[in-house]
């Protein structure tokens, strides 16, 4: 079942979308009978790669429990909506998959504000929602504030604040101890998911050894970061740390374009997309980012498995989207099935706060009721780290951390290093 807004110019897309589609029929009530789908609404932004990937995960993983026979003899069923990157269509797709397809659970979008819109949503229809890849720290802040009434909201992906820890933790090993840097300066966006990550970044790199020698804020319509590379520059930092989503490919162009010396590090969402080589025309080269998993390494032993998968069906590796969308498929059926095949959604919530899962991208737990961040993904050594992986010859090549890195940081050669 898709809803409207499919571009069918994007065979990748279409692929996708045709692997989602359903029939059921909308008139029977949902889980009324045994024998009846368990449906899980996905609601993605289906015209860009990372949006695309997130039915693309989900869909994989629902054939996987099928062809297993199910969630207690029911099959999963995928149902799609194209939010068109907007809070508001998110906002009526989310009320039509409750309210008409009769959705358990809803996993929804990359983009902070939309999840933030879709939040009281998922309280007054009291829905489980599972976002597979916005940061912000106010989604979970809004869980640990008002539990009962906000409950029903997951936050798929490491909060910003865990992001920005295990940036800092990477750059310690990486540019601190590895390069012997002593100073950055720190780029970002103006986005509600990179508000959190700068106060954790201004927090934690003097603690790592860094000191904050400038911090930048820019508009994400920004299209000409010559005057931003130009005052970075006289600053003077060993790195520019970087905090960016909504842009990626124009600064990574002109950075390489105007040969700024200054060494990137940080996260560069775009930068996670397979195509972005591509997008770039190579100047991707030396650009890493902060990430969850990727095609080539095996965080777990389902990382790989899952992405060769998907690049069979698809015909091209997934974005991060679609590692954590995959997994939260089955952590939704996992917690379906612990609770007896029911879509009560307060017994739905207690099976899901349970969750104890290895997933693609590591140990999937989620933060108690009296945690900070209140049904946010864990982070730790022991669940989910992250990695660093950094753009190399077309190949993202991870260089952290060490148990799992297959290479080193390499930057271009106009690119000058602390002696």
């Amino acid at each position: 079942m898709i809803r409207a807004g499919i571009d069918r110019t994007r065979p990748s897309v279409r692929a996708i979308l045709l692997a989602g589609l359903t029939t059921a029929a909308l008139s029977v009530p949902a889980l009324a009978q045994s024998n009846e789908p368990i449906k899980i609404g996905v609601i993605a932004e289906i015209q860009a790669i990372a949006g695309a990937s997130t039915p693309g995960g989900a869909q994989i993983a629902a054939d996987e429990i099928n062809a297993k026979g199910g969630v207690l003899g029911r099959k999963i069923e995928i149902v799609t909506y194209d939010n068109k990157s907007s809070s508001a269509d998110s906002v009526r797709a989310f009320q039509r998959a409750v309210n008409e397809d009769k959705v358990s659970a809803v996993i929804a979008s990359y983009i902070s504000e939309v999840v933030l819109a879709l939040e009281p949503w998922a309280a007054r229809l009291k829905t489980p929602l599972i976002t597979p890849g916005a940061a912000s720290n106010e989604i979970t802040k809004a869980v640990h504030k008002d539990y009962d009434r906000n409950k029903f909201t997951f936050h798929g992906y490491l909060t910003s604040a865990a992001q920005a820890q295990a940036v800092c933790d990477a750059a310690k090993a990486l540019l601190v101890d590895g390069l012997k840097m002593k100073s950055v300066a720190v780029m970002s966006e103006d986005a509600a998911w990179t508000r959190p990550l700068d106060e954790g970044y201004l927090a934690c790199f003097p603690k790592a050894g860094l000191t904050v020698v400038d911090h930048v804020r820019f508009s994400p319509d920004t299209t000409d970061f010559t005057p931003i590379f130009n005052r970075i520059e006289a600053k003077k930092p060993d790195a520019i740390v970087t905090g960016i989503s909504h842009v990626g490919v124009q600064p990574t162009v002109q950075a390489a374009n105007l040969q700024v010396p200054i060494p990137f590090f940080g996260i560069s969402a775009q930068a996670l997309s397979p195509t972005f080589w591509k997008d770039t025309n190579g100047a991707a080269q030396g650009v890493p980012s902060l990430a969850v998993a990727t095609a080539n390494v095996a965080v777990t032993p389902k990382t790989k498995p899952f992405a060769e998968s998907y690049q069979k069906r698809f015909g091209n590796p997934p974005a991060y989207t679609g590692y954590t969308a995959y997994d939260e498929v089955y952590i939704i059926a996992e917690a379906i099935k612990r609770a007896g095949g029911t879509s009560d959604p307060d017994k739905l919530v207690a099976e899901l706060e349970k969750t104890d899962f290895e997933g693609t991208i590591g140990r999937v737990q989620f933060y108690g009721k009296n945690d900070e961040f209140t049904h946010g993904l864990v982070y730790g050594p022991n669940n989910i780290s992250g990695l660093v992986f950094q753009w190399q010859d077309g190949k993202q090549v991870t260089v952290w951390p060490p148990k799992i890195a297959d290479g080193k940081l390499k930057y271009p050669t106009y690119v000058k290093l602390p002696q």
